[in-house]
């Protein structure tokens, strides 16, 4: 009976939508009374087109029939100050977005409508409209390809005179908000792929064009900000400014990685636009003054930072275009005097392989006669004066003293020398290709290049990595793994034998890191040397063989930032944890190194027998753990103080039992006399004992706090050492007598004697010392 008088409305009918859009028509001004109404019909209104778009096509016949949309557009006009913008914005994105049918869609974009939406004057001061109109015209963006592009610009003879949705999305281009940049990102995207040949000539003419230029300028502040961060005065290696020098770099890779998307499009306007503002705003203004071919013109960074800007365009966005103008740019400076008569040829070539060379003619270095022609004429530097030609160029940086120019300009020298898209002439000049092939050694003497400059200064780039292994203080073990990967790379085009001072200087480094694995196994931390050494060869390995594809700029940066600190508490268990991980590091990669200059290829993994040996009688002490018995026989009687349980009568009992050593306090059993209870335990190594000098009673012993297991250290960055973190403990032994105390001193430097002295057993032949003469005896003929 009460189903029958309060009859369920149907929400989805025909019938209740039309009741609806009965009810918006109703509505003649919106303002804060009616406002919440208002969106509810607005709601109901998208919510049923979604509906019969995949239901039932007579609702969306009546959507049509009664201009559904019109209204959503009399309603914006009529908003007045009433924030209806926002709700409207977000339901029509969500009926655009719900959309299936190809009709619908069609119809939605057909008629002016949205056009004239997104043309609406909106006051996005001071709110959260900005967000909801952008995700608007995302929304409509996802639903265009070529047969519905037509319907969102104005054309006029054949010529696009307005595009709305295009023009409108770019005035968010600069917006700080994230989501919004990329959300402006994907709709311009989503434009460029249409592959429309009127909207490309819009958006590559001015004014459109100027957005691509912007981006530029854009992308140059966010260098600028880096470069700030890179050069600030600081002498530590904080967090934060690390964290800081991670978010503006990362920020400059998300538009390097839209710069590429944009050139992938494969649109000859699109790409010549991009590629020229790429090379006019950044890429030389950054080159020129760099390589002192021309004074700045405004815009300059530091070394550092622009060597990494230009290998990171190179890796993320390349191109043939983009590849050779920077490869013309480098290598201009040891081009020979004929290099007019090649600049003849080329010009008359319309090979696209030397597109960068016309670029540099527009930018007026091609043929200059200034003064810089004392520091780049090719009889300048071109003969025999490989000295002269070390100061030239990329080279000065790549026999810099600053470690971070020398691994960043060799970087880019690797990645153009790899690149597929380089031409003949670059490749010949750098002359790494052809090194792997001798078949195509040597180079056009038409084009007037100086034959293979890398090659020959090949030696003096060697020695230069040698020196940076070779530093004193050592250099941090990230620097090293770095040089380490550099030195294996160039290693595989060898054409030489090592010279006697390189491998002097090797040897000289390979025996440093022996000494500083020696100092370590006298360290607080020498127990954990073995598995740290397992741990890290691998990572060592696998740096070693990282493919040039994966190797990011971004380590220079780190370098230029970040110090070894020699300062503060070096004696607290963390700080040494830092250092003996540091050392392994840098021993493992000399082990590879040797190897690799003497045999060709990297050791595998050493097997170190680590089997412990004299367990037997001590079973229970070895696997002791808080709380368990153990036997007291070997136990030293004392007494310790605790600060909540007051003096307790205990038992010392230190314990090495191969890798394994131990200190252990017990408690006596009150039941069994020759058992005790495990109250405490302390790891042998990092102990110190010392006798108190005011009361010789009292043995001090310092005990390791840090735990390196619950912590998980990457092995990025530099070694910024933790700050605050335990201070390591203390424990104070009081005995009967001061002979007594002497005597666990003692038994206590004997126990860690044992551990140590094992470890060390393991560690033998891998701290096999070769001079500089065995060493070449073992390269079996390889070349340099």
């Amino acid at each position: 009976m009460w189903r029958t008088v309060w009859r369920s409305i149907d929400r989805f009918s025909l019938q209740h939508f039309k009741y609806v859009i009965n009810e918006l028509r109703k509505i003649k001004v919106v303002d804060q009374h009616n406002r919440e109404l208002v969106i509810d019909l607005l709601q109901t209104i998208v919510e049923i087109v979604t509906y019969g778009d995949r239901q039932d096509p007579f609702i969306f016949e009546c959507f049509m029939e009664y201009q559904v949309l019109a209204e959503f557009v009399r309603i914006l006009k009529i908003s007045g100050n009433s924030k209806i913008e926002a709700p409207l914005l977000q339901y029509l994105s969500i009926m655009i977005q719900n959309m299936g049918s190809e009709h619908a869609i069609y119809y939605c974009l057909s008629n002016d409508y949205i056009n004239t939406i997104i043309a609406h004057q909106y006051d996005f001061d001071g709110g959260d409209l900005a967000p909801y109109y952008v995700s608007f015209l995302r929304a409509v963006s996802g639903k265009i390809n070529r047969g519905t592009l037509c319907l969102l610009v104005r054309v006029n003879r054949d010529v696009v005179t307005s595009f709305p949705l295009y023009t409108e999305i770019l005035k968010f281009a600069q917006h700080g908000e994230k989501m919004i940049q990329t959300a402006v990102h994907a709709l311009t995207l989503n434009i460029f792929n249409v592959s429309d040949d009127m909207v490309y000539q819009f958006v590559t003419s001015p004014p459109a064009s100027q957005y691509f230029s912007d981006l530029v300028y854009s992308l140059r502040e966010k260098c600028l900000r880096l470069d700030v961060l890179v050069q600030a005065t600081d002498e530590t290696c904080t967090k934060q400014r690390r964290k800081e020098i991670l978010l503006e770099s990362d920020e400059i890779v998300d538009d390097l990685y839209y710069f590429k998307d944009i050139l992938s499009v494969g649109e000859p306007r699109l790409s010549k636009v991009v590629t020229q503002d790429l090379l006019n705003l950044l890429v030389f203004p950054i080159l020129i003054p760099l390589l002192q071919l021309r004074q700045s013109n405004g815009f300059y960074v530091s070394a550092v930072t622009s060597l990494y800007i230009v290998s990171y365009l190179l890796v993320v966005v390349g191109g043939k275009n983009i590849i050779n103008a920077v490869s013309g740019v480098i290598l201009y400076p040891y081009m020979t005097p004929r290099r007019d008569a090649a600049k003849e040829e080329i010009t008359n070539s319309s090979s696209d392989t030397h597109f960068f060379l016309n670029l540099l003619r527009d930018m007026e270095i091609v043929g200059s006669e200034s003064q810089k022609d004392e520091n780049i004429n090719g009889n300048h530097i071109c003969g025999n004066d490989d000295v002269r030609l070390e100061r030239t160029g990329i080279l000065m940086y790549v026999f810099s003293d600053n470690h971070s120019l020398l691994l960043a300009s060799l970087l880019l020298l690797l990645i153009l020398a790899e690149s597929k898209d380089l031409d003949y002439t670059s490749d010949s000049m750098i002359g790494l290709s052809d090194i792997q092939d001798p078949m195509n050694y040597g180079t056009s003497a038409s084009l007037g290049v100086n034959d293979n400059v890398f090659v020959r200064v090949m030696p003096q780039v060697f020695y230069a990595l040698l020196k940076v292994l070779a530093s004193q203080p050592p250099l941090c073990a990230l620097i090293q793994w770095h040089t380490g990967w550099f030195m294996r790379k160039l290693l595989n085009f060898q054409v030489m034998t090592l010279g006697e001072q390189h491998l002097h200087l090797f040897n000289t480094s390979y025996q440093q890191s022996c000494e500083c694995l020696q100092k370590e196994l006298d360290g607080c931390w020498f127990d954990c040397i073995l598995d740290t050494m397992k741990d890290e060869w691998e990572n060592c390995e696998t740096a070693l063989k990282e493919p040039l594809k994966s190797k990011s700029p971004s380590f220079a940066l780190e370098f230029a930032v970040c110090k070894q600190s020699t300062d503060g508490n070096t004696n607290s268990s963390d700080t040494a944890w830092e250092i003996m991980v540091d050392v392994v590091k840098v021993f493992i990669l000399h082990l590879q190194l040797k190897a690799l200059i003497s045999k060709g290829e990297l050791l595998e993994k050493p097997l170190l027998d680590s089997a412990d040996s004299g367990i037997s009688n001590s079973l229970d002490i070895a696997s002791a753990s808080f709380g368990s018995e153990v036997y007291l026989g070997s136990g030293i009687p004392c007494r310790i103080a605790f600060s909540n349980a007051g003096i307790r009568d205990i038992y010392m009992i230190p314990a090495a039992r191969g890798l394994s050593g131990k200190v252990i306090l017990a408690e006596k059993h009150p039941f069994r006399s020759q058992r005790g209870v495990v109250i405490a335990i302390a790891p042998l190594a990092g102990l110190r004992p010392t006798i108190d000098e005011d009361h010789p009673t009292w043995l001090h012993l310092w005990i390791r706090e840090f735990d390196p297991r619950s912590k998980a250290r990457k092995s990025q960055g530099c070694n910024s050492h933790v700050s605050n973190s335990a201070v390591d403990g203390r424990w104070t032994l009081g005995f009967p007598s001061a002979k007594g105390c002497e005597i666990a001193r003692l038994l206590l430097l004997e126990e860690t004697y044992k551990q140590r002295s094992f470890i060390k057993s393991l560690l033998a032949p891998l701290l096999q010392k070769n001079d500089p003469g065995n060493l070449c005896n073992e390269q079996d003929g390889r070349k340099l």
